[in-house]
């Protein structure tokens, strides 16, 4: 079997790809590798062929190719890109990031593309959400200019990500060990001119040209990062953190460089050397903390297998690249891998986990028939899958784009100490200017000294950092339990809510309807099922799953399909109008009999007259009263609205001793009920499950979708209960109200801290050196309080 030359993988039979690499002609499996391939030869970097450690998808590509067009072509995209509506969605991984300044300076860089509604960088994780107009501005385009803002972009995944952040703290950590080297080095000659009183200027001379040896590696290599950081934004004509501490680091260099060639009485060499060296320190161990904040995200998402086993019409299989399965493609999953796609079950039995959904850590029996999902773990026997969804649209794709998309979408907190952090900038260097100038009325040796120490001291770095490793320590936490945030402003409005308002069916029942009860009024019952199967094919509701159950029925030619939300289904028939429902939507005026308490009874009906009627009965969820219960231990009102025009809402309401219920009530009925409670000052909650969920849902402030319910109601959702796990929003709001606490907390801290530590910098009685340790313990205690989310 030949490999292919650029990635490695298995080369189709089919494939006819080819290219001249080298001299020799080299086989490649797809459009995608070609492409870049093509793109490498063509701008005279087949070295780079020569050049690379190992030969995989994720080697790292010739830093040129970043800013030529090998990610433009669509077989390529096909791996990280997908499309909400008519837009492009891809998450791209960030290099050189170092504040939050950098992120808002690339936000801003990208929003100024016509073609880009939306860039979100997160801080914690270094990544980049970036929605955009594809057919208006190609991604090359787009990474080009962040290239030109100094920060390297690439495609994100997972492997090549985490070996990107790996690549930056060991570089950092050679950074940060010469800086330490350099510091104590410094550090014994400047204690020599420190405690010497009777030094002759010949030996104090020669300390210092031997001090601004050993302070040039750590001023060039050490703080090299800084510099060019600052030079790119200021290029940009915006002001970052790295500004204000590279110009305090210069100047330092630059005044200790003059006082040695001139002999004037203080150098700096010391300062500049343990400056450098604690503000690595700091910004090392801040990103291992923010790598233990978001690396969660891993290992709740499982990465799937690069190839998969995909059958032949022989009965044999042959190992494809996943990015080329198709819908109804059939594969071979064996014992003990891992399920590429969503599928159904068409050959085989074996225990499957899906604990990424359920939260069910016990394997669950799957036989023929049986729906298994990407990312599950088949254990015992061989399993054939007929697939229903590619790679890129499966359940594990969306759970990843969900939870990317609510990291990457900044709340109201997070805004605003990111705008404040970057006019605390400006302030700042105003200040430095304005101490240097009163500093050299009174005493000029002093002012350099008071002037740098401002600088440092009063970096906003852990003012950025408050909100940002907070929340992403506290979404990661919350996905493990079964609670999947999809929106950014999910913790924000769910540790305020007052209000939460249940759906009954599919929400505090199980959903799973069960038919206990068929009276044929009038006709045929062998047509009264087929009539009513047939309608009840274009619906997602309980009820329908519970009609497509039945075997023995067949599905009749319908005209003119009409699916009313919350009410029910009618269509045409040979002449009549059928319809399925609720009474008055099938009955219109016509009386019916009152079903039993807790039964669901919906009617069949031609031109409003009864032909039949079928009676449902449903489980209340083995959690639903604990979660109740607890809840209103929390202080929250707990309501329940329902379209159901039976007794039964009534009767669960009771049992679980909520404290409102509603029922017979329509979509819009149900959205202007919590309309209502909003004018009077509540914050609501809306946990729903089904198609006519989605109005109020919308409505809510803040609106949950069961993982089983309609795919409309979790796309009109901000969150989703992974395995319909009720518990999980008892979990989720406790954790809320703790992050809102730890964020308030670290703002505050921030807040205090520069402003306590400015006057006695100003004042000169702080050194540049101890203004360093300050300011990078600050930030590690802002990210450590953050990761104190993580715990239970």
């Amino acid at each position: 079997m030949t490999a292919c030359f650029h990635c490695g993988e298995v080369v189709p039979p089919d494939t006819q790809f080819s290219l001249q690499i080298l001299g020799e002609t080299r086989h490649l499996c797809c459009m995608g590798c070609f492409a870049v391939a093509e793109t490498i030869v063509s701008a005279g970097l087949e070295s780079y062929y020569l050049e690379r450690d190992t030969i995989s998808p994720t080697a790292a590509l010739p830093e040129a190719l970043e800013r030529l067009k090998g990610y433009d072509h669509p077989d390529t995209q096909r791996q990280f890109i997908h499309r909400e509506q008519e837009l492009a969605c891809a998450e791209i991984s960030l290099e050189g990031v170092t504040c939050a300044a950098c992120a808002w300076l690339i936000e801003k860089r990208l929003q100024q593309e016509p073609a880009v509604k939306q860039a979100s960088v997160n801080l914690s994780s270094h990544r980049l959400r970036l929605l955009w107009n594809d057919t208006h501005t190609p991604l090359s385009e787009l990474l080009n200019d962040l290239e030109k803002l100094g920060y390297k972009a690439r495609p994100f995944r997972h492997d090549t990500h985490a070996a990107l952040l790996k690549k930056e703290s060991r570089q950092l950590l050679m950074r940060l060990g010469v800086a330490g080297l350099g510091s104590m080095q410094s550090m014994m000659y400047a204690g020599s001119l420190y405690v010497a009183t009777d030094m002759t200027v010949e030996y104090r001379d020669f300390f210092r040209w031997v001090s601004l040896l050993v302070t040039l590696p750590v001023f060039f290599y050490s703080g090299y990062p800084l510099y060019r950081a600052a030079w790119f934004a200021l290029k940009a004509r915006s002001l970052t953190m790295d500004v204000s501490v590279s110009l305090a680091i210069i100047l330092s260099f630059i005044a200790s460089i003059y006082a040695t060639i001139v002999g004037a009485p203080h150098v700096y060499y010391d300062s500049v050397t343990m400056f450098i060296f604690f503000l690595l320190t700091g910004r090392f161990l801040e990103t291992q903390a923010r790598r233990q904040a978001s690396e969660t995200a891993n290992d709740l998402i499982p990465i799937t297998p690069r190839l998969s086993h995909r059958l032949l019409n022989s009965g044999d299989y042959e190992d494809v690249p996943i990015s080329e399965i198709r819908v109804h493609d059939r594969l071979l999953v064996k014992a003990g891998e891992t399920i590429p796609c969503d599928g159904v079950i068409v050959a085989g039995h074996s225990a499957v986990s899906e604990a990424l959904l359920t939260g069910e850590p016990l394997p669950l029996s799957k036989s023929i028939g049986d729906s298994v999902v990407s990312g599950s773990q088949n254990h015992d026997s061989p399993l054939q899958i007929d697939v229903t969804q590619t790679a890129s649209a499966s359940t594990l794709a969306t759970i990843h784009q969900l939870m990317a998309r609510a990291l990457a979408e900044k709340p109201l907190l997070a805004q605003k100490a990111d705008r404040f952090a970057h006019w605390f900038i400006v302030v700042i260097l105003l200040l430095s200017g304005l101490v240097y100038g009163l500093w050299s009325l009174v005493d000029r040796d002093y002012a350099l000294l008071a002037t740098i120490a401002v600088l440092v001291a009063t970096c906003p770095c852990a003012l950025s950092l408050a909100t940002p490793v907070a929340l992403t320590a506290a979404t990661h936490r919350l996905a493990r339990l079964g609670f999947l945030a999809t929106r950014g402003h999910v913790l924000d409005s769910l540790s305020a809510t007052t209000h939460i308002v249940f759906d009954k069916t599919g929400t505090l029942t199980e959903g799973k309807l069960e038919l206990i009860n068929t009276v044929i009024v009038a006709g045929d019952t062998s047509q009264a099922l087929n009539i009513a199967y047939s309608l009840e094919q274009y619906s997602e509701h309980p009820v329908a799953h519970a009609f497509k159950q039945l075997k023995m029925a067949q599905s009749l030619p319908l005209d003119n399909l009409e699916n009313t939300a919350g009410a029910g289904i009618a269509g045409d028939y040979k002449g009549l109008r059928y319809r399925i429902g609720h009474a008055h939507f099938s009955l219109g005026n016509a009386s019916s009999d009152a079903p039993e308490e807790g039964v669901l009874r919906v009617y069949l009906s031609a031109n409003y007259q009864l032909l039949a009627y079928f009676d449902f009965s449903d489980k209340i969820r083995s959690e639903a009263e604990t979660t109740i219960q607890q809840l209103h231990r929390l202080g929250l009102s707990t309501i329940l609205l329902s379209g159901d025009h039976s007794r039964a809402p009534q009767q669960l309401a009771q049992q679980l001793a909520m404290t409102e219920v509603h029922g017979s009530l329509s979509p819009q009925d149900k959205a202007a009920y919590v309309q209502k409670l909003q004018a009077n000052g509540a914050v609501v909650t809306m946990i729903g499950d089904g198609i006519n969920d989605a109005p109020v849902l919308n409505q809510a402030h803040l609106s949950i979708a069961m993982s089983s319910g309609a795919d409309l109601a979790q796309l009109s959702a901000d969150a989703i209960l992974l395995g319909d796990r009720l518990t999980a929003v008892v979990a989720a709001y406790r954790s809320a109200q703790r992050t809102q606490t730890i964020i308030k907390q670290n703002l505050v801290w921030a807040f205090v801290y520069n402003l306590a530590v400015l006057p006695p910098a100003a004042l000169g009685w702080i050194p540049p050196w101890l203004a360093a340790i300050g300011m990078s313990l600050s930030s590690l205690l802002v990210v450590l309080n953050a990761l104190r989310l993580k715990r239970n």
